[in-house]
């Protein structure tokens, strides 16, 4: 099997984890009377099925993300980024006032 998919599978088999206790927090907690709706509903295994089964789509699609994003290969070089010019600095130049005589207006 290749590396790639092995390591989906593994974190497929992470979010699930994640996923169980997620949503066993949120019936312990009884988040906006979850427990309740569940404990008196006669399809209510059907319910907490589905928020593991979405739950866990999301939790393993993050921790495949981030394992990926973190195989990156790191710079060889220890520089911090690119190299910047100098910002060059405004000069004031004189500008010569000469004194307009008034002109009647026509």
């Amino acid at each position: 099997m290749p590396e790639l998919v092995r390591l989906y599978i593994r974190n497929v088999f992470a979010g699930l984890g994640l996923s169980l206790v997620f949503v066993g927090l949120l019936l312990w907690f009884n988040v906006a009377n979850l427990w309740h709706l569940i404990s008196t509903s006669d399809v209510g295994y059907i319910a907490v099925a589905l928020l593991i089964v979405f739950n866990t789509v999301v939790f393993s699609a993050v921790q495949f993300s981030i394992v990926i994003m973190r195989m990156a290969d790191k710079p060889e070089d220890d520089s911090s980024g690119g190299r910047r010019d100098a910002i060059p600095a405004l000069q004031p130049i004189a500008v010569p006032a000469v004194a307009n005589k008034a002109r009647p207006r026509r």
